[in-house]
């Protein structure tokens, strides 16, 4: 596959990295990360639970909820995924995270139909003038 790499800034993050393989429109992989080490701990605990919302800090899982079914759905309950998520969201808060939702925010990042400038796994999209931007 393409894996493509850029910088991204508004997520708060003071340390850790969260990670999601909901991103739309084609569900990649999608890190966000103040360091290397933990942003490979987060993809490859997506891979290790079939997809979902990951939070490391310091090499360490921190909140996760497995995504199984096509890295999109849950096998659990409503109220257990309710639960998880605040885990979630606190572990985010955790690292410094000023998003209410940044899973939400890390969900549209990869997503080339809506303004400005997008990640995909075939490079940085301008979405305005439809075009891949060249460095």
């Amino acid at each position: 596959g393409h894996v493509s790499a850029g910088f991204v800034k508004g997520f708060g993050l003071q340390r850790g990295a969260i990670a999601s393989t909901v991103g739309h429109d084609s569900h990649n992989i999608c890190a966000v990360g103040v360091n290397d080490a933990d942003m490979i701990v987060a993809v490859n605990r997506l891979a290790e639970i079939e997809g979902g919302f990951v939070v490391v800090g310091g090499g360490e899982v921190l909140a996760e909820i497995a995504l199984p079914i096509a890295g999109l759905m849950s096998l659990d309950s409503y109220d257990t995924v309710r639960g998880k998520l605040k885990l979630l969201r606190a572990a985010a808060k955790e690292l410094g995270s000023t998003l209410e939702e940044p899973f939400l925010q890390i969900a549209f990042l990869p997503l080339p139909v809506i303004p400005h400038l997008k990640i995909t796994d075939r490079g940085m999209v301008d979405v305005d003038r439809f075009h891949f931007v060249d460095f």
